[in-house]
C-alpha cells in the first residue's frame, strides 16, 4: 500500500492525541472521530462538484462556439466524441458509464459484510476519474448530458475512500452509511440544494430508517453545501423566476401538465431501457463502436439542423424560458433533445439525465401553455411544474425533484403546485411502468458486478473489519 494512506492515518491519530482525547468526554470523542471521515470528505465533495461544474460549463460553452461557427463540423467532431467517451470506459472503467446514481444505489445493496469488495468495481477513484474525463469529451461534441449523476457517484467514490483510510482502532460508521452519506453530499453541492440532498437519500438512495445515519447525512450536506458556495457564493442554480398564479382554470392547466410530463418522463426512461437492451445485440467491440459512432452522427444531424439548443444540458433553454421568454420557442425542439437525450445515454459513455429531464420538462411545458394560449408572463409555473412532473416521470422521486425545483428557484409561494405536480406525475408514470429507470438500472449493475472478476487488489480485505 503508498505511503499517502499511511501518512493521513498518522495525521488523524495525531490529531486524536493532541486535541480531542484531552478535551472531551469518551463518548463525545467517539462521536467526533466518527464524524471526522466525513467531515473531509465532505470538504473535498464541495471542492469536487465546484471543479466538475467549472469543467462542465467550460465544455458546454466551447461545444456551443463551434457549432455556432462551423456547423459542420458536427459530423466529425461529434462521432470521434461519442466514440472516444465510449472507448474511455469500455476500457478503463465500465461502471463509469451513464448516470452514477443507479451505481450508487448498487454500491449501497452490496456494501454488506459479504460482498463489500466487489463495490470497487462501482465506486473507484478510477471510477471517478473516468466517469468526469468521459462526461468532458461527451459533452465538448456535443453529448445531451447533465453532470449531477455523475457528481453523486463521484462523490460517493470520495466517501469510500476517505472510510477505508481510517486508522486501525477509530470507531467505524458503516460502508453503506459512507455511501448514503455521499450521495447526498454530491447532490447537494451540484445543485446548491441541501434539503434536496437529504430528501434524495431518504426517497431514493435507501429504505433505511433515517436516524441511523441522519448526523452524518446533515452534516456532509452542510459542510460540502458551504464549500462549493465558498467558491460558486451562495447563488440559485436558476435565479428568482415571477411566479403569477391565476385562478380557476389555469391551476387546471398546471395539473395537466404535470400529467402530461409525468408521462413523457416514464416514456422517456422506457425509451432508454429499450435502447440500452437493443446494444446489448452488439457483442463484438467493433460492433459496439458501430452503435456509438451511428448515434452520434444522428445526434450531430439534428445539432446541424437546429444549433447549439439541441446539444448541452439545456439549462440555457431553462434561463432563457423562464426570464427572456418571447413566446416563439419551436415546437420540434423537445422532440430534438428527447432523442438527444436518448442517444447520448445510449451511446455508452458518461452523463447524467437530472438536468437534461428538467429541461425537457421545461420545454414541453412551455409547449402546452403555447396549446392553451397562455400569455408568456404567466407560463413560469406551468414550466416549474412541468420541470418537477417530467423529471418525476424518470426517476420516480417526487419530493426530491419538488424540492429541488423549489430550492433552484426559491419561489416557495409555488410549494403546493410543485408537490402536487409531482404527486400527479408519479401516479401516471407508474401506469407506463411501475419501476423507475434507476431501479432497472441498479439491477444490471448489482448482476454486472457480482459476475466481475476482481483484479487482486480490489479482492484484498479492508486491514480493519466495518459493521
Amino acid at each position: 500500500m503508498p505511503d499517502s494512506p499511511s501518512r493521513y492515518a498518522r495525521v488523524l491519530a495525531w490529531l486524536d492525541h493532541t486535541f480531542i482525547q484531552p478535551l472531551y468526554t469518551a463518548r463525545v470523542r467517539r462521536l467526533i472521530l466518527q464524524s471526522v471521515p466525513f467531515w473531509i470528505a465532505s470538504l473535498l465533495t464541495g471542492v469536487m462538484a465546484v471543479g466538475y461544474e467549472k469543467l462542465f460549463a467550460w465544455a458546454e460553452e466551447l461545444s456551443f462556439s463551434w457549432l455556432r461557427q462551423m456547423p459542420l463540423q458536427a459530423f466529425g467532431l461529434t462521432p470521434l466524441a461519442f466514440l472516444a467517451s465510449w472507448a474511455l470506459v469500455k476500457w478503463f472503467a465500465p461502471a463509469a458509464r451513464g448516470s452514477g446514481i443507479p451505481q450508487v444505489m448498487a454500491g449501497i445493496e452490496l456494501s454488506n459484510p459479504v460482498q463489500h469488495r466487489h463495490t470497487a468495481y462501482l465506486l473507484s477513484l478510477r471510477v471517478a476519474l473516468v466517469k468526469v474525463v468521459s462526461s468532458v469529451v461527451l459533452l465538448l461534441g456535443g453529448g445531451v448530458i447533465g453532470r449531477e449523476g455523475p457528481t453523486i457517484q463521484v462523490a460517493a467514490a470520495i466517501f469510500r475512500a476517505i472510510n477505508r483510510l481510517q486508522p486501525s482502532g477509530w470507531p467505524q460508521l458503516s460502508r453503506q452509511i459512507a455511501l448514503v452519506t455521499g450521495g447526498a453530499a454530491g447532490l447537494a453541492a451540484a445543485f446548491n440544494t441541501p434539503l434536496g440532498g437529504i430528501v434524495f437519500v431518504v426517497e431514493e438512495l435507501t429504505q433505511i430508517h433515517l436516524s441511523r445515519f441522519r448526523m452524518a447525512v446533515f452534516s456532509a450536506v452542510i459542510i460540502a453545501g458551504l464549500t462549493a458556495q465558498q467558491f460558486l457564493g451562495s447563488y440559485l442554480y436558476l435565479g428568482f423566476p415571477k411566479i403569477t398564479s391565476p385562478a380557476g382554470w389555469y391551476q387546471a392547466l398546471v395539473m395537466v401538465a404535470a400529467v402530461v410530463c409525468g408521462l413523457a418522463g416514464a416514456f422517456f426512461a422506457k425509451t432508454l431501457l429499450w435502447l440500452n437492451n437493443y446494444r446489448k445485440r452488439f457483442a463484438t467491440p467493433l460492433a459496439q463502436a458501430g452503435w456509438v459512432v451511428g448515434c452520434g452522427f444522428v445526434l450531430a444531424a439534428l445539432a446541424y439542423l437546429v444549433g447549439p439548443e439541441g446539444v448541452g444540458t439545456g439549462k440555457p433553454i431553462i434561463n432563457r424560458l423562464l426570464f427572456q421568454n418571447n413566446g416563439a420557442t419551436p415546437g420540434y425542439l423537445f422532440p430534438v433533445r428527447f432523442a438527444g437525450m436518448a442517444l447520448s445515454y445510449s451511446s455508452g459513455g458518461a452523463g447524467g439525465v437530472f438536468a437534461t429531464s428538467l429541461s425537457a420538462g421545461a420545454l414541453l411545458g412551455d409547449a402546452v401553455a403555447q396549446l392553451a394560449n397562455v400569455a408568456v408572463a404567466d407560463r413560469n409555473l406551468i414550466i416549474l411544474v412541468s420541470m418537477v412532473g417530467f423529471l418525476t416521470g424518470v426517476v420516480r422521486s417526487p419530493f426530491t425533484a419538488a424540492i429541488l425545483v423549489l430550492e433552484m428557484t426559491d419561489r416557495h409561494s409555488a410549494i403546493f403546485q410543485l408537490l402536487i405536480g409531482a404527486l400527479l406525475a408519479q401516479a401516471v408514470a407508474a401506469l407506463v411502468d411501475p419501476h423507475s429507470l434507476y431501479e432497472h438500472l441498479r439491477q444490471g449493475f448489482i448482476r454486472e458486478t457480482l459476475h466481475h472478476k476482481d483484479e487482486p487488489a480490489t479482492a484484498t480485505p479492508s486491514p480493519h473489519p466495518q459493521p
